[in-house]
């Protein structure tokens, strides 16, 4: 039997998904068109759905005191201030406190508006600016957050500037996070432009054919708007925050590129093989498509244990992230191999590097030497892996010391909570806020609130006032305000920041204060408070749930008990110099001034979570892709570190093509003007690149060399188990059968046909 015809044979069967893909292209194609059609109209607007907070615990005390005071007390939670600048004759000119009076009674008349109070109203000297130049009307618009928002877009214009002798600017929590929605919005899309066409040059570089390229940015952009539209399908039940927009298109990008990569890859190396069209398509997907799938939910369950913690921010970004990757895989498990039948080997059109290679040889048939010699471009990861693995230990120890000490600065990390201080310096309710920060003694709206529940007498509540006011840290307490009988609440100002490390444990002590009544405690450091022991009780149920499933999953493909436990530590050692950077970047104010943040002096408590739990994910997913093809030629071969290097020599390019091209997506999200979007896409940029250079090309070589063939060491039962359900890329059987010898370089020859249509 012909090559072509045994490889034609190998390839030829398939389960009915394969024949539908490969036997109804353009049928396949179709439906994806009008399924994306629809979703551009479903997922329209879905922005404007979203919200931008999502840092609290909705079972949190301070939650249940806010939304309570919200009810009985709308002016103790104002969350829209209008900073009255009077100028040179002060806020107690008479001119301007009838301007002021006027300005508070029309916003006290707006539908929607509750709770109005202002200096001129109360006296109270935590309104008026300590150089009596500005005075604050504070206001509380009630509903859910995009009620909210949508009736400050319709009142801010009409109390926004100059009015007779006084100068108005907005400010607060809703300003604040309707202008940061707004933001992230506006880098999203510049975001876009500016990784597109860098991604389309990259994807040249690395396929060598403009048709290919452009295969992984359709795959990315049909997740894209298909998750777009699954998100604003969850709207309708649930909040997701706007934040999440930013993972879609991260992901979508980053994970279309690797899953395309991968499939591309291994269709090219089946028609060098000698297989037609039909067969290296059937092949790929049998194989390599196995290898997706079993990424996808690897990365999948990383993200999905978000799901755990109470915070819509945190759940968001599940929503997306499972989202994003099951339809990036789902792309380029059906689209991908449609395209490819219908091209065959057109998918090689276009070759632009041959600009840059004149003289040297032309294409193949579907890509073998294609302008490089047989494995070129491996057999130099080849022979890097037999360096590291001859000098296993020293690169094992110097490697892992390295990581670690590049992650020690996050032994110093403070956690705090996202505020106007995210946003750009020039931004309108960021120069409020700042103004409310640095010119007014105790920054309004920022202090703690009590809230009383029971009946009391004047005295009991008048003692309870004198008690909270002797609290070591608190400035001054006011209060009670009453409702009738039964409600009442206490406003505290603690000393220092509004969020720092003594407000945090005033709220701990009025807590456990001894009251005649029911108390409750809110405000932003009740609310920190309330999200780091959420965060906390939840953390180890979220690492757990990884941590297992990837120890399962890794098993399936392996059939090792090593290899999972190795993926795991390698993989979460690979995360070391993101959080070390993140704390020493974002948190100490190291390069502030040329990445363009403040440094608030802490990090917001969700985004560690976050952060690790995308990194993780992506890591397993490159994890993966080396393991897989490890896996297989150690079956083939029964040679472990013969497997090893024929691993790295067949993924390394393609890992670190991949890694390259999704940091450089997220690089594009983390030149947002928001903080916390520029440290999720500069942190997981690090991360990627690091896991890719560093661990995949020294540390996993180096620590698979020294555990030898233990690697693939799995008791009776779980080896049978193995045998019977878990997943391979090949269908090969177990076993030496290659005839490579151990360690042959020669296999650079035999297996870099195609390797180097992917450099």
């Amino acid at each position: 039997m012909s090559e072509v015809k045994k490889t034609a044979s190998r390839g030829g069967g398939g389960g009915g998904w394969t024949r539908f893909v490969t036997a109804r292209p353009r049928l396949t194609l179709l439906v994806a068109l009008v399924l994306t059609a629809l979703a551009v109209l479903a997922g329209g607007g879905v922005a404007d759905r979203m919200g931008s907070g999502g840092w609290e615990d909705p079972a949190a005390e301070s939650t249940y005191a806010t939304k309570a005071l919200e009810r009985r007390f709308p002016g103790s939670q104002p969350n829209v201030l209008l900073l009255v600048d009077a100028g040179a004759p002060g806020v107690d000119d008479p001119a301007v406190a009838a301007e002021a009076r006027r300005l508070a009674e029309r916003l006290d008349a707006e539908p929607g508006v509750d709770g109005v109070g202002s200096y001129w109203s109360t006296g109270s000297p935590a309104l008026r600016s300590e150089d009596g130049r500005q005075g604050v009307i504070a206001a509380r618009i009630a509903g859910e957050e995009k009620d909210a928002a949508a009736v400050l877009d319709r009142i801010a214009p009409a109390y926004r500037g100059a009015h007779g002798p006084v100068e108005v600017s907005l400010g607060g929590g809703l300003a604040v996070r309707h202008e940061m929605q707004t933001v992230i919005q506006e880098d999203l899309l510049r975001a876009e432009l500016i990784a597109l066409p860098l991604t389309l040059v990259l994807l040249v570089m690395v396929f060598g054919s403009a048709v290919a390229a452009l295969l992984p940015l359709g795959v990315g952009i049909v997740a894209i708007l298909g998750t777009n539209a699954v998100l604003r399908g969850i709207t309708e039940f649930t909040d997701v925050s706007v934040f999440a927009q930013n993972l879609t298109t991260a992901l979508g990008l980053g994970l279309a590129i690797d899953y395309a990569l991968f499939v591309v890859r291994r269709y090219r190396e089946e028609r060098a093989a000698g297989a037609d069209t039909f067969a290296a398509v059937r092949t790929t997907l049998r194989t390599a498509g196995r290898t997706v799938l079993f990424s996808a939910l690897t990365v999948a369950v990383s993200l999905a244990a978000m799901l755990v913690f109470p915070q819509y921010f945190l759940r968001s970004f599940a929503y997306a992230g499972i989202a994003v990757v099951l339809l990036a895989a789902t792309a380029a498990l059906t689209l991908l191999p449609a395209a490819l039948v219908l091209l065959g080997d057109r998918v090689n059109a276009l070759d632009l590097r041959r600009l840059l290679h004149r003289g040297r040889a032309g294409s193949g048939t579907a890509g073998a030497g294609r302008g490089d010699s047989p494995g070129a471009a491996g057999a130099g990861w080849g022979r890097a892996a037999a360096l590291v693995m001859r000098r296993a230990p020293v690169f094992a120890v110097v490697t892992t010391a390295g990581l670690v000490l590049l992650g020690l600065p996050f032994l110093g990390v403070r956690f705090g909570t996202a505020d106007d201080r995210q946003l750009p310096e020039t931004s309108s309710s960021r120069v409020v806020q700042d103004q409310l920060r640095d010119g007014f003694p105790g920054n309004p709206g920022g202090g703690l609130t009590v809230l009383a529940e029971g009946t009391a007498t004047p005295a009991q509540y008048a003692g309870y006032r004198e008690r909270i006011a002797a609290l070591d840290g608190v400035a001054r307490a006011e209060g009670p305000v009453t409702a009738g009988a039964g409600s009442a609440y206490f406003t505290v100002v603690p000393e220092g920041e509004t969020v720092g490390a003594d407000a945090q444990r005033v709220v701990g002590e009025l807590r456990a204060a001894e009251a005649p009544f029911a108390t409750t405690v809110t405000g932003p450091a009740a609310v920190l408070v309330d999200s780091k022991d959420a965060i906390a009780d939840r953390l180890p149920w979220a690492a757990g749930i990884i941590v297992l499933v990837t120890l399962l999953l890794v098993f399936l493909l392996t059939g090792s008990v090593v290899v999972p436990v190795q993926a795991v530590l390698l993989n979460a050692l690979s995360l070391t110099a993101m959080f070390g950077a993140v704390v020493w970047v974002f948190q100490e104010g190291h390069l502030a001034g040329f990445l363009g943040f403040t440094s608030t002096g802490d990090i917001e408590t969700t985004l560690p979570v976050l952060m690790f739990c995308v990194a993780f994910g992506l890591s397993m997913d490159y994890g993966v892709f080396l393991l897989s093809r490890i896996k297989e030629e150690y079956d083939a071969t029964g040679d472990h570190e013969h497997s090893v290097r024929f691993g790295l020599r067949h993924t390394g390019g393609l890992i670190t093509a991949a890694a390259v091209i999704l940091a450089v997506v997220m690089v594009a999200i983390g030149t947002s003007r928001v903080t916390n979007t520029k440290m999720l896409g500069l942190g997981v940029a690090l991360a990627v690149l690091m896991d890719a250079m560093v661990v995949r090309s020294l540390l996993v070589p180096s620590v698979m060399k020294l555990t030898g063939r233990l690697t693939w060491w799995a008791p009776g039962p779980l080896r049978r188990f193995h045998d019977r359900f878990g997943i391979s890329e090949t269908d090969a059987p177990a076993g030496p059968g290659r005839g490579d010898g151990p360690g042959a370089e020669s296999d650079a020859d035999a297996d870099g046909r195609a390797y180097s249509a992917v450099r």
